[in-house]
């Protein structure tokens, strides 16, 4: 084994390079950019071997492999962190539900939600944060001002 390796050293860092890739990917979800860069370093020591660039030795593929991850560092470390800090989309709480109006079954307040049904499914209801009330009573007219998965912000109706 050890020496079908040494033999096929471009086959052994792209196997290597692949690996640490998917061990990324699957495993930590791309959140460790040292994988990244060390998997694409392997890629790039496979495929200069492959084609005949640097020789097919331990120390010209640990070389490379050192070199080219530390470029990549170099030159990805930039674009990545400005994709990892762009700011995150601005929630659309646009729907059609938006503006119904119903009467509250249950006594809600700002810190203790009720829940409502609808078209069979039950909703948690609570009150939105531009309402003026601290609470509202069981049978209150609501406007829902805003819709998220499972939720009705509400607000009394005017």
């Amino acid at each position: 084994m050890v020496e079908y390796i040494n033999t096929h050293q471009s086959e052994f860092w792209f196997a290597a390079g692949f690996l640490i890739l998917i061990i990324d990917a699957l495993i930590l979800g791309f959140s460790s950019g040292v994988l990244l860069f060390a998997g694409i370093g392997g890629l790039v020591a496979g495929a200069l071997m492959y084609v005949g660039i640097i020789p097919e030795t331990w120390l010209a593929g640990i070389s490379t492999f050192g070199i080219s991850s530390g470029v990549t560092t170099i030159l990805l470390w930039k674009p990545l962190m400005r994709f990892q800090n762009k700011p995150a989309p601005v929630k659309d709480n646009s729907s059609d539900l938006v503006g119904h109006t119903f009467h509250l079954t249950d006594a809600i307040s700002r810190t203790i939600p009720g829940n409502t049904k609808y078209s069979g499914i039950s909703w948690r209801v609570e009150m939105d944060d531009s309402s003026m009330e601290e609470s509202l009573e069981a049978g209150t007219q609501v406007v829902v001002t805003s819709v998220e998965t499972g939720l009705f912000r509400v607000k009394k109706k005017q």
